[in-house]
This record gives C-alpha cells, sequence and structure tokens, in this order.
C-alpha cells in the first residue's frame, strides 16, 4: 500500500484542526460568559426582591391577627415569633406565618425594623437584604429594600 493511499484511508483531525476548533470555541465562551453573569446578578435581585415581598406579606398577616401591630423588635426575634404556630382570639391554634427562615438569593439573613426610620411617616415595617456585596449598608449602597426602586 503506497504512502498517499494510507494517508487518504485513516480518518481523525490534524492537531492544527484541533487547536482551531478549540480557539474558536474559546472565542464564543468569552462573548458568552459575561452576559451570563449580568443576568444571573439580574435573577438574584429579583428573587430576593420576591423574598422580600414574601417577608413583608408574613408580617402583614400578622398585623392583621393582631390588632393592625407589626411584630417589634430584633430581626431574630421576630422570624423567631413569625415561625411559631400562634392563636386567634378565640384560642384557636394558626398556623405559622413563615415555614422558614427568609434568605436572600447570597444566603444572608434578611434585616427587619419596626418601627420604621427608614421612611417617614412608615406605616410598614423596613425589610432589606445586604445584597450583592454581602454588607449591611442600612438599606443604602447595594442593598435591596421593601422602601425604594419599587419595580425594578
Amino acid at each position: 500500500m503506497s504512502r498517499s493511499r494510507a494517508r487518504k484511508q485513516r480518518r481523525g483531525f490534524t492537531l492544527v484542526e484541533v487547536l482551531l476548533v478549540l480557539a474558536i470555541l474559546g472565542v464564543i465562551a468569552a462573548m458568552v460568559v459575561p452576559n451570563l453573569i449580568g443576568s444571573q446578578q439580574k435573577a438574584n435581585i429579583l428573587a430576593t426582591r420576591g423574598s422580600i415581598a414574601g417577608f413583608e406579606n408574613a408580617v402583614e398577616q400578622y398585623a392583621v391577627a393582631n390588632a393592625g401591630t407589626f411584630p417589634e423588635g430584633a430581626r431574630e426575634e421576630v422570624v423567631a415569633m413569625l415561625l411559631q404556630p400562634g392563636q386567634d382570639s378565640d384560642g384557636r391554634v394558626i398556623a405559622p406565618y413563615l415555614d422558614k427562615t427568609p434568605r436572600d438569593a447570597w444566603d444572608q439573613p434578611f434585616y427587619y425594623e419596626y418601627p420604621n426610620s427608614k421612611v417617614p411617616n412608615a406605616t410598614k415595617p423596613a425589610i432589606w437584604s445586604s445584597g450583592p456585596n454581602k454588607q449591611n449598608e442600612d438599606g443604602g449602597g447595594d442593598d435591596i429594600n421593601n422602601w425604594s426602586d419599587v419595580g425594578k
């Protein structure tokens, strides 16, 4: 069998072809990954806003069952109170307001304050997440809260 015929029968890729495909895949990945990272950050912020709304709903349900009074105290005390079954005015047991301790998309606990000192004349509690940087900036900076940026 001649050499030219042996080359024609060999089926495979040369090193140059493999390197070229890897280079193309690298370029595509370099273009796509930054877009995915930005999308993940937006998704985390939206998920955190939803979790804040759920926490806010739980304290509003508590207030309805307690003559319009929102729970007061440190975050840990309020969350513990909302996790415990309660009783209505007739002494019947009611389900807990929360199933589990609320956390943001970065697995950090929420901050809670009532009376609300963040907004003048506020009637609802302030609830916020420390945001992507995981540093509590008292509701400012990149923190995600329930009193500003509504609808973003």
